[in-house]
């Protein structure tokens, strides 16, 4: 699988999460709707009117952290994306240079291989060439 595969893999599943969280937002709201979950709430504000007085202060200063946590997670989400985009890239690059390095290798491994046959080769030639003198020995050489 490559790297590609397995982005959109994730991704596929950052999706499925997000439509996940919608089902189980409307979920929420039709049984908030038929089974009245805060209604202690109506029943408390009804008895403490005065309690009421921070109610729509609370209500949308929740409603903006909500949306301002939405907006940090979608650009959090855009920039994984560039940098796993950038890391695939890289990646990409580096698999590039290490095949290109074990081509360099190779080729230099069979240079090298050519070099040593023909050394060989031209070290026989010479042996070859040598003349040959039988009979003499070291001390013959040079004690006579």
């Amino acid at each position: 699988m490559t790297n590609k595969q397995e982005f959109q893999k994730k991704n596929n599943s950052s999706i499925r999460d997000l439509v996940a969280i919608f089902i189980l937002f409307i979920f929420a709201l039709v049984v908030s709707y038929f089974f009245n979950v805060l209604n202690f709430l109506v029943e408390f504000f009804q008895k403490n009117p005065n309690s009421i007085t921070w109610i729509d202060e609370i209500i949308i200063g929740s409603l903006t952290l909500i949306i301002g946590f939405a907006i940090f997670s979608w650009r959090r989400l855009l920039e994984l994306r560039k940098e796993t985009a950038e890391r695939l890239r890289l990646q990409e690059e580096l698999i590039s240079l290490a095949e290109t390095k074990a081509e360099t290798e190779r080729i230099i491994c069979k240079q090298l291989h050519c070099d040593i046959a023909e050394y060989k080769k031209i070290e026989q030639d010479i042996l070859s060439r040598k003349p040959k003198v039988k009979g003499v020995t070291l001390k013959s050489r040079f004690f006579t």
